[in-house]
């Protein structure tokens, strides 16, 4: 019964730390997925294919997300956007310190 218990608690740590996540700041509303996200601080929690927006505790949307590697690192982490239509849209956001570029697409 405790090499069950030991290897479900194992398990959900991998799950967890396979998950990257990243803080942004928007400084103006915008579109993410289907959302409209008001200016703010938020976290960014990658899984996958999956993006999860995080506002404090709580979960505010998710989208598709693709991730990329850059040929160098980026200085800062900046949120890309697309205007289509008028709409402020998360187009990428690059994560300062790294090579990593989140790309979404709908």
């Amino acid at each position: 019964m405790k090499k069950k218990l030991l290897l479900a608690i194992s398990v959900a740590g991998l799950a967890l730390a396979s998950a990257k996540s990243y803080s942004i700041t928007l400084f103006q509303p915008a579109m993410f997925g289907t959302t409209q996200l008001a200016a703010g601080s938020y976290k960014v929690e990658i899984d996958g294919g999956k993006a999860v927006i995080h506002s404090g505790k709580k979960d505010v949307c998710e989208a598709p997300v693709k991730v990329e590697n850059a040929e160098s690192k980026y200085d800062t982490t900046a949120v890309r956007f697309d205007n289509t239509g008028g709409q402020m849209r998360i187009q990428e956001i690059h994560v300062g310190g790294s090579k990593t570029k989140l790309v979404f697409n709908e």
